[in-house]
């Protein structure tokens, strides 16, 4: 099992671990950040008062073994991001659908939002469908193109209501 908690300064050093290319570092952040990764980056992103940083911890060993985001889009809505388990050991084990069950509930539950939007760049199946399971659709009005070392990712956007959350969660 696992948890959210707030992510610190302590935490910077295991995030840049994970982060060994810049293919790893777009897919994990989009253009946010440049690489090689550093703690200034950190510091500045852990600074912006419209993102709430988490880490992901193991609860048998209270490790840090993965780490996301909510940032505030506006008054009726919120982004997730930068979602990875960065400990290979705990990926492929659904891990990444209870992170976003738990920002979920944080968003609507918590902090009251009514929409939660997120990108995944559309190459990342295992990911897309992470979201689909957790109610989340496809927006075609919205993609985004990023340039990585001359290739051309397309990022697709995905959103879920509130309502519809409330809807596939009421068990």
């Amino acid at each position: 099992m696992i948890r959210l908690a707030a992510f610190e300064k302590s935490d910077f050093d295991k995030l840049i671990s994970w982060i060994d290319s810049e293919e790893m570092l777009m897919q994990f952040s989009g253009p946010a950040f440049t690489f090689p990764l550093n703690k200034e980056q950190l510091q500045n992103n852990l600074e912006d008062k419209k993102r709430v940083s988490y880490k992901v911890v193991d609860l048998a060993t209270n490790n840090m073994i993965g780490y996301s985001e909510i940032y505030l889009l506006d008054k009726s809505s919120v982004l997730l991001g930068r979602i990875i388990i960065g400990d290979p050991e705990f990926r492929g084990k659904g891990l990444g659908q209870k992170i976003v069950k738990m920002l979920l509930e944080i968003s609507f539950d918590e902090l009251g939002f009514e929409k939660v939007e997120l990108n995944v760049f559309d190459w990342n199946i295992s990911a897309i469908r992470c979201y689909e399971n957790a109610g989340f659709v496809a927006n075609p009005n919205k993609t985004y193109t990023r340039e990585i070392n001359g290739v051309a990712w397309t990022a697709v956007n995905m959103v879920i209501e509130k309502s519809s959350w409330k809807r596939k969660n009421r068990n």
